[in-house]
């Protein structure tokens, strides 16, 4: 067993699990979840997207990301229109783009806070290092921004 991975992997998860917590209490003084939140931001940067590319971007099965489509749908937060095929293609209402913005702006502050303890040069460095070991086969020039 090397002790020094496994405790580099904890810390990993323990940031992770902070920050989806904060993030969650935040969100949901907005009136949505992480999840649920992190949904309308896909479908806001992939206006008529599939389930399949929504449910690769949100780190879901496609069935998970089916069923959490449906509860937004009957929130009137998205709509899912027919495409070609069997396709379907979601995009926002005009309320989900407010709880989406809503939601931005508390993740904002969320994120500036959780990463605070860091200088901007120590982030570009932990971005840089985490990039390394989870290329993204597709960057999100929007994801950038955040």
């Amino acid at each position: 067993m090397n002790a020094e991975l496994h405790v580099l992997g904890r810390a990993v998860k323990q940031v992770q699990y902070r920050q989806h917590r904060a993030l969650d209490t935040a969100l949901a003084a907005v009136g949505t979840t992480l999840a649920q939140w992190d949904a309308l931001r896909a479908v806001g940067r992939r206006p008529g997207a599939s389930a399949r590319e929504l449910a690769a971007a949100t780190f879901q099965t496609e069935q998970s990301f089916g069923t959490l489509a449906g509860r937004l749908v009957a929130q009137g937060l998205i709509t899912r229109d027919p495409g070609r095929g069997r396709r379907l293609e979601h995009h926002l209402t005009p309320a989900g783009e407010r709880v989406l913005a809503d939601g931005e702006q508390a993740a904002d502050e969320v994120l500036t806070a959780h990463f605070a303890p860091l200088p901007a040069e120590d982030r570009a460095t932990l971005l840089r290092l985490l990039r390394a070991l989870a290329p993204d086969p597709a960057p999100d020039p929007a994801a950038d921004a955040r």
